[in-house]
């Protein structure tokens, strides 16, 4: 019998791909023994309004960032596999994350540990989410806080009671379950705004915030396109 397949996910609008991104990826892949990551741009999301860049930019800009996450775990010694899937992306109408789980679960089967990234500032907006509450059918969510963010004062007692019931404490208890579990990491602060890095971008210091912020073979692409001006 082959051992239980460990698989992250980590979704997103990609827009752009940023360091941040790439931080929260290394530290979970390391931490939860993932055999694999999978990045998924968003094809329409519905919580961000109109104002993104098109999908297959986005989807091109995540292919780019996973080259040099790709990197990062071989200097890491980290020997998680890396995928970009455009699932989202070839699904008629907004991207709503229990459609994808559900695709996920069915692709990888019951017994495959299926666990979403996120960061604190997510797991608080959860129950804005489409059929939320279902999301533990199919995944466990492992969450990173955020700089100058207090979970603690931000929580809604819909969360609070959700982390009474799935919270653990042991990253390794996601190892072993296929879905339901919630696993917060207080030892990695990583701010994942790419609102904010956009809104920098177009300031005076773009060129010294790029260079800082975005993964070098994203860059690439970004200063190719005139993106984010």
């Amino acid at each position: 019998m082959n051992a239980l397949k460990n698989i992250g996910i980590l979704g997103g609008t990609f827009d752009p791909p940023h360091i941040g991104h790439l931080k929260l990826a290394s530290h979970f892949a390391k931490v939860l023994h993932l055999d694999e990551l999978i990045l998924i741009p968003s094809g329409e999301p519905w919580q961000k309004g109109s104002d993104i860049t098109p999908a297959e930019i986005r989807f091109q800009l995540t292919q780019a960032a996973a080259i040099d996450l790709a990197k990062a775990f071989l200097d890491l010694q980290i020997s998680t596999q890396i995928g970009v899937d455009r699932m989202e992306m070839d699904r008629a109408g907004p991207s709503y994350t229990i459609d994808t789980v559900q695709a996920l679960r069915e692709r990888f089967g019951p017994q495959t540990s299926l666990t979403w990234l996120m960061g604190a500032d997510s797991l608080i907006q959860l129950p804005t989410w489409d059929s939320w509450k279902k999301l533990f059918k199919y995944v466990n969510l492992a969450v990173a806080s955020r700089p100058h963010f207090d979970l603690a004062t931000q929580m809604s007692p819909e969360i609070e009671e959700l982390l009474g019931t799935h919270q653990i404490n042991d990253p390794a208890a996601l190892e072993n379950s296929p879905a339901g579990l919630i696993y917060i990491d207080k030892s990695l602060s990583i701010d994942l705004s790419s609102t904010e890095l956009r809104n920098h971008l177009k300031t005076s210091s773009r060129g010294q915030i790029a260079s800082e912020q975005i993964p070098a073979h994203t860059l690439e692409i970004i200063t190719k396109l005139g993106l984010y001006q």
